[in-house]
C-alpha cells in the first residue's frame, strides 16, 4: 500500500509493482525527491516522480524537475564521441594530438583517443593546485590537462577519470566539430530525441534544478562507498585527492549558478529520468527512436567492448569499463540488471542510466538525496531488479 508519499506520473499496468518499490525508496531509504523511467522497445512503460526538489521539502518535485546527475553525464558524453566515430570523423586508434595538437606535450604525442574513453590515459587529475575559477573555464582547464604529464604510463593500467574524462573527451569533440560538447550533444542527440538533458544549463532553466544534498563521506556497510575521504586525508596532494578536489572549488558542490551554467561533461549534466531512459532506450533498440538517430548497432558493440578491468588506480576497488561506459562489475548490487552485456553509467550519489540491447531496455533514475555509494545505489538497484522481474514474467 502506497502511503505518505504521492507518486506522480504514468506506469504500464504490467509495471504496477514499480510504484510500490519507488514509494519504498521514500519510506525506507531516505529519498527526498526522485524520478524513474523505463523505456522498452521504444515505449515508455514507467515514468514516475515524487517528493521534493529542495532539502527543506518546501518545493514539490515536478514533471520537468532537472537533476545534476554527476557521472551519469559521462555516458552521453561518450555517445557524442561514438557518433563521430560512426560518421568517420574520429578514429579511436589515432593519437589525440591529431585532433588536439597541444595535447602531445609531456610525452603524450602517441596517446590514442581510445585511452581517453577507457580511463587508461593516466590523466585523472592535474598535479598542481589549480585556481578555483578553472573549474568553470574550458580553455584553462583543457590547457592544464594538455600540459600535464600522465600519472602512469598510458595504457598500462586504468583509473577512474572522475571529472577530467569530460574535459578530455569533450575537447576532442570540440576540435573535430567546432562545437562545444554541450552544444554538440544538444543539437545532435538531445534535441532530436526530445530528451530534456543539458550539459551547461542556461540561466533561464536554473529554477527547474533540484537542490542536491551533500555527499556523505562515510562508507556504507557493503564497502562499495565513498571511503575515499580517508585517502584524501592521508594524501591530500595525491592522485585520488587531486582527481576529486582539484580545482578546490569542486568542494562548493552543484547548487549554484556557476556550476550549473558551465560545461563539465564528466560531472554536471542536468536531466530528467525520462530523458536518460529515452536516450538509452533509443540505443537499446538499434539507435533510432521516433525518427531520431543516436548510434547504430556497430557503434553500440564498440561502446560495451571491455577495455579496462581489475584494480582501479583511483577508486581503489576493482572496476570494468568499455569505451566510455561502465560495464556490469560482477558483484552484488553493481550490475545493470541480469544481462552481463548491458552498459551505461552511474553518477555519484545514486543516479544511473543504462541500455540493455538484448532486452531493448533503456533505464533512468535520478534523485537529490545523495547516497555514499561509488557504483550503484540500493535505491536504483531495487528499481532495476523490479524492472527485470516484470520483464521476466512477461516473457512467453
Amino acid at each position: 500500500m502506497i502511503d505518505e508519499i504521492t507518486i506522480h506520473g504514468t506506469c504500464d499496468p504490467r509495471f504496477a509493482r514499480m510504484k510500490e518499490v519507488f514509494a519504498e525508496g521514500f519510506r525506507e531509504r531516505g529519498e527526498v525527491g526522485a524520478a524513474v523511467s523505463v523505456v522498452v522497445d521504444g515505449e515508455t512503460v514507467v515514468d514516475l516522480w515524487a517528493g521534493h526538489a529542495d532539502q527543506a521539502k518546501t518545493r514539490p518535485w515536478e514533471r520537468d524537475t532537472l537533476v545534476n546527475v554527476y557521472s551519469t553525464t559521462k555516458g552521453v558524453t561518450a555517445l557524442c564521441a561514438h557518433r563521430l566515430v560512426e560518421e568517420g570523423r574520429l578514429d579511436l586508434d589515432a593519437p589525440v594530438s591529431r585532433y588536439w595538437p597541444e595535447f602531445g606535450a609531456a610525452g603524450k604525442s602517441n596517446l590514442p583517443v581510445r585511452q581517453l574513453l577507457s580511463h587508461r590515459s593516466g590523466l585523472p587529475a592535474v598535479r598542481r593546485l589549480l585556481p578555483d575559477e578553472f573549474l568553470y573555464d574550458w580553455d584553462n582547464i583543457t590547457g592544464a590537462l594538455a600540459a600535464e604529464e600522465p600519472w602512469w604510463t598510458p595504457g598500462e593500467r586504468h583509473g577512474y577519470h572522475a571529472v577530467t574524462f569530460g574535459w578530455l573527451v569533450g575537447e576532442v569533440v570540440r576540435r573535430v566539430t567546432g562545437k562545444s560538447l554541450g552544444a554538440y550533444f544538444q543539437e545532435e542527440i538531445a534535441e532530436p530525441l526530445g530528451a530534456d538533458f543539458r550539459i551547461g544549463l542556461p540561466d533561464a532553466e536554473h529554477d527547474r534544478a533540484a537542490e542536491m544534498s551533500a555527499i556523505p563521506l562515510e562508507a556504507p556497510p557493503d564497502g562499495e562507498g565513498l571511503s575515499l575521504a580517508m585517502t584524501f586525508m592521508r594524501e591530500p596532494e595525491g592522485m585520488a585527492a587531486r582527481a576529486f578536489m582539484n580545482p578546490p572549488s569542486m568542494a562548493k558542490g552543484p547548487n549554484h549558478a556557476a556550476w550549473r551554467r558551465a560545461e563539465i561533461p564528466g560531472a554536471n549534466g542536468h536531466a530528467t529520468a525520462r530523458a536518460i531512459a529515452r536516450i538509452y532506450g533509443a540505443v537499446a533498440r538499434g539507435g533510432d527512436l521516433d525518427g531520431a538517430h543516436v548510434i547504430g548497432p556497430e557503434a553500440t558493440e564498440r561502446c560495451r567492448t571491455e577495455q579496462s578491468s581489475g584494480a582501479d588506480a583511483v577508486l581503489q576497488i576493482d572496476t570494468r569499463f568499455g569505451l566510455g561506459f561502465m560495464l556490469p562489475q560482477g558483484r552484488a548490487g553493481t550490475n545493470f540488471g541480469p544481462n552481463p552485456r548491458a552498459f551505461g553509467h552511474p553518477g555519484a550519489g545514486g543516479s544511473v542510466g543504462f541500455a540493455d540491447p538484448e532486452q531493448r531496455v533503456g533505464f533512468g533514475y535520478v534523485m537529490n538525496r545523495m547516497g555514499p555509494h561509488i557504483l550503484l545505489d540500493p535505491r536504483a538497484t531495487a528499481l532495476i531488479d523490479t524492472t527485470y522481474d516484470v520483464i521476466g514474467k512477461a516473457r512467453p
